[in-house]
Order: structure tokens, then C-alpha cells, then sequence
């Protein structure tokens, strides 16, 4: 989402207890009933939170502004988020999740509105604060939740002074790559640049040293994630014309040691705009359809030079150089097969309807090696709305326990918004909804029977269980 509606929705979301009283006016989506398939029809929510199919309940996790164990607020902007194993424990699991707090928002972080709480905090645990000294409110915080007793144990602030921590991803040595959605660097909103990608270990108790991974890029960051198999790091780039990139590192498994930065493109050399816009169409103007649903094509990775970009301008220098170029690249997940992986990731507003796509990304079996140009991984669209009913501007992303996808969605935020499944041949169906608020940060915790999910403008942290097996074979198509 661009800055502008995130600061509109945040404002809202720092009202939220003056609104309580509207919010329960509001009609349950649920009555829209735009899909069915999956595990059957939404029911409405008599708290009017969260609708989902009957058997489904929900527990509360969190809620923005509630005191935390270590005393701090918590902060607002629900975004991105994943579950973590905790060593030793069979029903605690971590989550981490970020905060996508903007350079220009002065209000609903984890210090108080007027920032006292900041001087409990050593100022070398703060990366930045504006020209004032006010700390800059993004992070994330880290949760323990108990899955059999569906309570919390405690949560901390475990990153601070970031902008923007929209999306991310997980690491095999059980890390979350946070990164920040904004290319931010100018006073009197910061004090230093911002564009990077932080790594939070799972199992910090407490605030972890704010160290910017550079060598990953500095851009408007969305989503990154590790393949366990190679090591490789993916990137996604929130812009209307933005990239997908991938991080060969110096030293597997030590993202902090450097490595090389690339972008992704075509063997054949074939038209790079993989948006599919109609030209001409609004205010975009794209090229026309270049891979349809199902359709694929050989990739070649593109090295990337002055990665640092003062300028914020890789994006341009990567695709005059021969990158493709995608309608705003966000969630990113790792599905592990028998032989390989394959990563999935969102384009938001991707497709002649600008509903979104999904794309899936097939490593090479000799993935980043010299030999890679005579095996190359191949790019396939695998999903691409043409209907706002059946799925409106995905998101966040997660592969399912037992295969296939959750999508967030993250459409108008006037109308209902829903949690899409895709099973593992591109069936689409209807997961749940809720009035008004993206989703975000879906993730399922290690035994597969907790969905946790955040609805960001709310402020609330969901714990989903039910009949996850139970899924319909013949949800609807897109």
C-alpha cells in the first residue's frame, strides 16, 4: 500500500476506541457471501471481527496500544509476521511481527505518545530518531503464545527506530528478515538513511542491535525470505514498477557478511513488463499481456551495482540493464518440494484488472552456481484475478501445512476485506473476512493447527483454529 492510505488508516487506527462504537454497526461481510468453496460459507461474527466457516473460532492475541512485558506499548500497524518453534516447548511458539510505523507518524508507537518510555531503552537499541530527537516508531515485537492453553505469555519490543517494517520473511536458522518500505533519508523526519532489510532472531528476549543488512540493497522494500536448500534470499519491491531480486551472500547462512545482489529476467529476451496491463488502462500504461495464467519462461539473474542507491533508483538502473518489471511486488513464501523449492509472491495491482497477481518462481537445481545459465529456473504466473469478488489486491502470503496458499488481501479499505485460499492447482476460496481492514501477516504455527493473522487499521492479532483438513476438493476457479 502506498504511504499516503497507510497514514489515513493509521490515523484511524490510533482512534480506534472512538470508533469502537461504529465499527459494530458496520454490516458482517460475511452477508456479501462473494465465494464459497473451500471450507464452506463465512458466519457471521457476532463480535463483527473476524467471519469464518462454521467449526473455525478465533482468540485474541494482541491488540495495539496494550502494555507489553517489558513495560511498552504496543505499537501500531499490524503488518507482516511469522511463527517460530520455541526450543524445548511443544505448545509455545514465537511470532514475530513487524510494525509499519511511516518517518511521518509521530503517535502509536511503543513509547507513548510522548515518547518517555524511549528513555527506559538504551539509545544504541533505537536505529534512528528525527532531527528532535524523538525515536522513529517502527520495529517489531515478539510474541509467545501458549497453543494448547490459547494465551499469552509475554511479549517484548524486539527491533526499534526502523521505518515502514511492512513485510519480511523467515530464515532456516530461525530469524526474521524485517524490511522497511520506504527509501526515507532526508531530515527532519529521520537522521539517517532507510531502505534496508534488519534480521530479528526468533528467540531474542529483548531488543536486538539495529544493524541494516545494506549489502541486501537499499529500496522500498516488501518482503524477503531464505531458501533452506541454497541459502539464496529472495526479494520483493513495493513500487507500480518495481523489481524481484535475489541475494547470493558471501557466506551461507551470515547475511551481515555481504554478497551480491541481482535481479531477475528473461532468457529470450522477450518484452520485461510482466504487469499486463492494458495500455492505456487509468493512470497506468503497460505493454499488454506478456506470460498468461499458467505460461512460463527461462530466467536469468542480472548483477546489480551501487547497491547502497544514495538515489533510490535501482529499480531503473535494474531494468534498463534487462530486469523484468512487476506491479508492486509484496508477500513472499517458500514451499519445499522433493527435489527443489518454489517461491510464490504477490504483485498487488498485477493483471489487466490491476487485482493482482501471483508468481511462482522455480529455482534452478544448481540455483546461483556458474552452471545455472544451462539449467535456469523457470517463472510461472500462476494466479491473475480478473474479478474483485473472488480476489482483490493480494498481499501478505503463506503456503498452507498441507499445501496450496493463503492470501491477505489488501484492497479498498471502504469495502470487506478477505483471507483467500489457493490450493496447490489454482483454485481460489473464501478463508474469512472482516469489515474494513487489510490482512496481513498470515502465517500457520509449526504443528499446522494455529493460523495466526493480523487485521492491520484494527490493531489485533488473530489465533485461527479449526477443521484445517477439511478442505472442500472443488473450490471455485479464478
Amino acid at each position: 500500500m502506498d504511504a499516503s492510505r497507510r497514514a489515513v488508516l493509521l490515523g484511524l487506527s490510533g482512534a480506534a476506541a472512538g470508533f469502537a462504537g461504529l465499527k459494530l454497526l458496520l454490516a458482517s461481510p460475511a452477508s456479501a457471501q462473494p465465494m464459497v468453496g473451500g471450507y464452506g460459507p463465512l458466519i457471521p461474527d457476532p463480535a463483527r471481527l473476524l467471519d469464518l466457516p462454521r467449526g473455525f473460532s478465533y482468540r485474541i492475541v494482541s491488540r495495539e496500544g496494550e502494555r507489553m512485558s517489558d513495560g511498552l506499548l504496543t505499537p501500531a500497524a499490524f503488518d507482516a509476521m511469522a511463527c517460530f518453534p520455541v526450543p524445548g516447548s511443544r505448545d509455545r511458539v514465537a511470532l514475530v511481527r513487524n510494525h509499519e510505523m511511516w518517518p511521518n507518524l509521530t503517535k502509536g508507537g511503543a513509547f507513548g505518545d510522548d515518547h518517555a518510555l524511549a528513555r527506559t531503552v538504551p539509545r544504541d537499541k533505537i536505529f534512528d530518531f528525527t532531527r528532535d530527537g524523538a525515536p522513529k516508531l517502527g520495529g517489531t515485537t515478539t510474541l509467545i503464545w501458549d497453543t494448547r492453553r490459547q494465551r499469552l505469555e509475554r511479549s517484548h519490543l524486539s527491533l526499534a527506530g526502523t521505518c515502514g517494517n511492512c513485510a519480511g520473511g523467515t530464515t532456516p536458522w530461525g530469524s526474521w528478515l524485517t524490511c522497511e518500505e520506504t527509501i526515507e533519508k532526508s531530515a527532519p523526519l529521520v537522521s539517517r538513511p532507510h531502505g534496508f532489510v534488519f534480521e530479528v532472531p526468533s528467540q531474542a528476549t529483548g531488543l536486538v542491535d539495529p544493524v541494516p543488512l545494506t549489502a541486501m540493497g537499499r529500496f522500498v522494500h516488501e518482503a524477503a525470505i531464505v531458501d533452506p536448500r541454497t541459502g539464496v534470499a529472495y526479494l520483493t519491491e513495493d513500487r507500480p514498477d518495481s523489481l524481484f531480486y535475489r541475494f547470493l551472500p558471501a557466506v551461507r547462512g551470515q547475511l551481515h557478511k555481504g554478497g551480491r545482489l541481482q535481479a531477475l529476467g528473461l532468457v529470450d529476451g522477450r518484452e520485461r513488463d510482466l504487469r499486463n496491463w492494458r495500455a492505456g488502462s487509468g493512470r497506468f500504461t503497460g505493454q499488454g499481456r506478456v506470460i498468461a495464467v499458467g505460461g512460463s519462461a527461462a530466467v536469468r539473474w542480472i548483477d546489480m551495482d551501487g547497491v547502497d542507491s544514495p538515489e533510490g533508483d535501482l529499480k531503473d538502473r535494474g531494468f534498463a540493464k534487462g530486469a523484468l518489471r512487476f506491479a508492486r511486488g509484496e508477500g513472499l513464501a517458500l514451499e519445499r518440494g522433493r527435489r527443489t523449492s518454489e517461491v510464490y509472491f504477490c504483485c498487488t495491482m498485477g493483471g489487466p484488472a490491476q487485482l493482482g497477481q501471483v508468481w511462482r518462481y522455480r529455482p534452478s537445481r544448481v540455483e546461483g552456481a556458474a552452471s545455472e545459465s544451462a539449467d535456469p529456473g523457470t517463472l510461472e504466473l500462476f494466479v491473475e484475478s480478473t474479478d474483485a469478488k473472488r480476489l482483490k489486491n493480494c498481499d501478505n502470503v503463506a503456503v498452507t501445512p498441507w499445501g496450496g496458499l493463503i492470501l491477505c488481501e489488501d484492497g479498498p479499505h471502504d469495502q470487506p476485506q478477505y483471507l483467500r485460499g489457493v490450493t496447490p492447482d489454482g483454485r481460489l476460496y473464501t478463508l474469512a473476512a472482516n469489515s474494513h481492514s487489510e490482512f496481513a501477516g498470515a502465517c500457520f504455527s509449526p504443528d499446522g493447527a494455529t493460523l495466526f493473522v493480523n487485521a492491520q487499521s484494527r490493531g489485533i492479532t488473530f489465533a485461527v483454529t479449526g477443521p484445517w483438513r477439511q478442505l472442500n476438493s472443488r473450490p471455485l476457479r479464478t
